[in-house]
């Protein structure tokens, strides 16, 4: 007889249940009214797996990878995000191995209704991509502004203008701390992904707690009136 944690495991990854998870709490919030706008901020922040090799296979985790950034090395996997601009709410999230570069998981990011996109240098140059998955959208990522032969100061206040915006992701990524979400539990991304998804929607209903409670207790006064 499995234990019940296998099965419970087995369950969750064959029923993709944190994938519906996400899904579940954003339609809850969505009737809530708290709704998906059309604008979008895309990053991705990157979480730690062990790099111990005590274990059974003698080796580390072979779906994470290793990835520099600045001058310091990782080992693990990239949780990336499409952030709503207005309300904060995570409604995309995708789990890739450290080494996977932004940009390529773009297209999984938009819901497709949006008329902007955010996002930060790693996301450099994907007009085309944007335009082919959300053609009403512009594109308000970041672009270089560093050169051999000096600093384009202009296009520079203009990164600055849209990190405002931007800026509205860190949100979400610091909710990972809340939920202790800073280093990986499980090998393997599959799993790791699935409790991506639920953390993503615990984030939102935090994130969203005021406009719930609001909505809630304007619900029960009606009912109160009608009662009277």
């Amino acid at each position: 007889m499995k234990p019940r944690s296998a099965s419970f495991g087995i369950c969750w990854k064959k029923h993709q249940l944190g994938d519906q998870i996400l899904g579940t709490v954003n339609l809850h919030l969505q009737a809530r009214g708290v709704r998906i706008t059309t604008g979008t901020i895309v990053d991705a922040t990157i979480l730690h797996a062990p790099t111990s090799t005590k274990n059974r296979e003698q080796q580390r985790d072979p779906e994470m990878h290793q990835t520099k950034k600045g001058n310091q090395w990782y080992f693990g996997r990239k949780a990336h995000v499409g952030v709503d601009s207005k309300t904060k709410i995570i409604h995309t999230a995708v789990a890739t191995a450290a080494n996977v570069a932004d940009s390529t998981v773009l297209p999984d990011l938009l819901h497709g209704e949006e008329t902007r996109v955010w996002g930060d240098q790693a996301y450099r140059g994907p007009t085309e991509v944007i335009k082919e998955c959300a053609p009403r959208a512009q594109d308000h990522t970041h672009r270089r502004y560093r050169y051999k032969n000096g600093i384009d100061e202009e296009e520079r206040a203009k990164n600055r203008t849209k990190s405002s915006v931007r800026s509205k992701v860190e949100h979400p990524f610091q909710m990972k701390l809340k939920f202790g979400f800073v280093k990986l539990r499980y090998r393997g991304l599959k799993k790791n992904a699935h409790q991506l998804f639920v953390i993503c929607g615990l984030v939102n209903l935090v994130l969203s707690r005021r406009k719930l409670l609001l909505a809630t207790s304007a619900s029960w006064q009606g009912a109160a009136s009608l009662c009277g």
